[in-house]
């Protein structure tokens, strides 16, 4: 399912919302809908399970922390719901990456692209309230060209490439 197709069966109480109108709301929203998808195939797995329900736990997280920031009227405030749904968009791509042995690449990868989005956009939310830069905004992030050797050489090139100190 793509986002456009989703977007149909929004309830209108969601998409009428002053809320909707935040980008990366819509996006964490859609991606914790679509990773039940995910989840049902992982909780399959005895292996897996666990770490389903932390991904579903964290992928319903993203969107939750930026609407409870959203309706916040400090500015310091909304930066600090901001920076948990960045962390539970992080730790949802980290939950992906180690599903991929479960999961169909082409899924894993649309996901974890979703959720770098995602990522990229809340790097720029939080400086945004709090008046300061995000000292992860010179991490490396990687787009869909990126990605076409298997994840151990990409790891391994990454890894050459970003300097330690």
């Amino acid at each position: 399912m793509n986002f456009d197709e989703w977007v149909k069966d929004v309830p209108e109480e969601i998409t009428g919302d002053a809320l909707w109108k935040v980008e990366v709301y819509r996006l964490g929203l859609f991606v914790g809908d679509i990773g039940w998808y995910d989840v049902t195939k992982l909780i399959g797995d005895k292996r897996t399970v666990s770490l389903a329900n932390q991904l579903y736990r964290s992928l319903g997280s993203i969107s939750a922390n930026v609407a409870e920031g959203f309706s916040r009227i400090s500015h310091k405030e909304k930066a600090h719901f901001y920076e948990y749904a960045l962390g539970s968009a992080r730790e949802s791509r980290d939950w992906y990456f180690k599903a991929r042995h479960v999961l169909d690449k082409q899924v894993t990868m649309h996901r974890i692209r979703l959720l770098t989005q995602i990522i990229r956009l809340l790097i720029t939310m939080v400086p945004q309230q709090r008046n300061y830069r995000v000292r992860e905004e010179q991490s490396l992030y990687f787009t869909s060209k990126d990605i076409k050797s298997p994840d151990r050489e990409i790891i391994e090139s990454l890894l050459q490439q970003v300097p330690l100190s």
